[in-house]
């Protein structure tokens, strides 16, 4: 799609200065990024985006992000004529050449090469840019098939050959081809809890794939997964801590997307995504040490019942959140060491995986 992407830039500039000459204000509409405009699409298993529209006119008030705007849109152009790439702390500097233009913060400067990502409906790697953080990391029973960067010979990188540490997952993933015998694959919210995982060889004795995402995952690492779960129709449980940020943030990220990139929903999320824990009855069943519920993870909580899509469609769900907040606690993954180092491994793994029908979606 990147090839596509110039011609657009082109087209949408030439559209500015075609107002500029009729002596009329000149003015972009960009989508809304926000719950506001997106539904769930059940059959899809993920968020779309909605009509909703927003315009961003050229004003005494507004000439500066108008400025910035159209000097990304240059920006961009200009990686991917020269196929050339900017992390997004890069684009930021380079602002600082663009005079009164330039951004004073990377919030405003990521801010508004969202918006272009989303005005031309392409992800932010298409575009030229891309993050500063890493993918995430892989262990198991995966073989990954990429390219050497100098001589383009093929590259077979066994994920069992790690040792102690881990694949990197890498920037772009579209080149990338895989080999497997895995029966699932178990993504993994902290790294603390990967790294047991793989000290033990977990991998080993349930035959599959473990992705560490680190927190919030990345876009690398949500079509990493996706890639991978649907070439080779592998089942994807997800484990993250029992708290409402878990739950309303990454794993419904994860799975269906989210309101502010809904535009490219449909490549960096994994439906087939189920929920394996830590759950609310997960607490009780397991007498996992708790700690309070926060003023703001009890908002989450009733912000995501009340408005989130997912939530709103998934009764289950608001069912879920709902038992967390009567519970007024959360449990992280870590808190099963209070049964011992390897009771996750040894006990909760293993019953929960037995299960899978008993899953949250």
């Amino acid at each position: 799609m990147s090839e596509n992407l110039v011609p657009k830039i082109k087209k949408e500039a030439q559209g500015v200065e075609d107002q500029i000459l009729k002596k009329k204000k000149p003015m972009m509409k960009f989508p809304v990024r926000s719950l506001a405009n997106v539904k769930y699409a059940e059959k899809a298993g993920y968020f779309e985006i909605r009509g909703l529209k927003k315009e961003r006119t050229l004003t005494v008030n507004t000439v500066k992000t108008f400025a910035q705007t159209l000097r990304m849109m240059a920006l961009s152009k200009t990686l991917v004529e020269t196929d050339d790439i900017a992390t997004k702390r890069e684009a930021y500097y380079v602002s600082k050449n663009w005079g009164d233009a330039r951004f004073l913060e990377q919030t405003e400067s990521d801010t508004v090469m969202d918006d272009v990502e989303a005005l031309f409906e392409v992800n932010r790697e298409q575009m030229g840019f891309v993050p500063e953080e890493k993918g995430g990391d892989i262990s198991g029973a995966l073989v990954v098939m990429d390219k050497d960067t100098e001589t383009g010979k093929p590259i077979r990188i066994d994920c069992t050959q790690f040792g102690s540490g881990a694949y990197s997952i890498p920037i772009s993933v579209e080149h990338l081809k895989f080999e497997t015998k895995a029966k699932f694959i178990l993504v993994i919210e902290t790294a603390g809890m990967f790294q047991r995982l793989v000290k033990h060889g977990y991998w080993k004795k349930a035959n599959c794939i473990l992705v560490s995402m680190g927190g919030v995952p990345t876009r690398a690492c949500r079509r990493f997964i996706r890639r991978l779960a649907d070439d080779k129709k592998l089942p994807v449980y997800v484990f993250v801590d029992g708290d409402p940020y878990g739950i309303s943030n990454i794993y419904r990220t994860f799975k269906v997307g989210s309101g502010n990139a809904a535009h490219i929903n449909e490549f960096f999320c994994v439906p087939q995504a189920r929920f394996l824990g830590i759950t609310p009855q997960d607490i009780i069943d397991y007498k996992l040490p708790t700690h309070p519920l926060k003023e703001v993870d009890v908002k989450r909580a009733k912000d995501a019942i009340k408005n989130d899509p997912f939530f709103k469609h998934h009764k289950a769900w608001a069912k879920a959140m709902e038992h967390l907040v009567s519970m007024g606690v959360r449990a992280e993954q870590q808190a099963l060491a209070a049964h011992g180092l390897n009771y996750v491994i040894d006990e909760y793994l293993p019953q929960k995986i037995a299960h899978p029908e008993r899953f949250l979606p």
